[in-house]
């Protein structure tokens, strides 16, 4: 049987980035009607640009390209808790539902912070090698 996968969906990283981006997204669903162009919508928005980044990052070249696209998964997961912390605010979701959404990011903030730990890693390697990161 062949093989259809891309590389990126081999990584623990993006996993568990897409589970999180789930259960945000199916809360996120559930805010009020007025909200759907508002806030849900940015919290959707934000959520899945953290596996998108991490995806096109895995896609470049050079590991200074890579690096940066996880760096900015990274912000846009702050991004998303930012946004669950309005909820909250808001009333839309509880302190309880705010406090596992961020041990969940958290979780992902590490797999992500391994991730550009292990590819910095790698483009000093080719460094000392002789490349220039790529």
């Amino acid at each position: 049987m062949e093989n259809n996968d891309f590389g990126f969906e081999e990584l623990k990283v993006w996993k568990k980035a897409s589970e999180f981006k789930n259960e945000v997204c199916k809360e996120a669903r559930k805010f009020p009607a007025e909200e759907k162009y508002r806030l849900t919508d940015q919290v959707i928005r934000s959520s899945r640009s953290i596996n998108a980044l991490i995806t096109e990052g895995h896609g470049r070249y050079t590991y200074p390209e890579q690096i940066n696209y996880c760096i900015q998964a990274r912000g846009s997961l702050s991004e998303t808790i930012n946004h669950l912390i309005d909820a909250l605010d808001d009333g839309y979701i509880t302190l309880e539902k705010l406090i596992y959404f961020k041990e969940k990011g958290k979780e992902v903030e590490r797999l992500i912070n391994g991730y550009i730990s292990y590819l910095r890693k790698k483009r000093d390697e080719h460094k000392h090698k002789g490349k220039d990161g790529e």
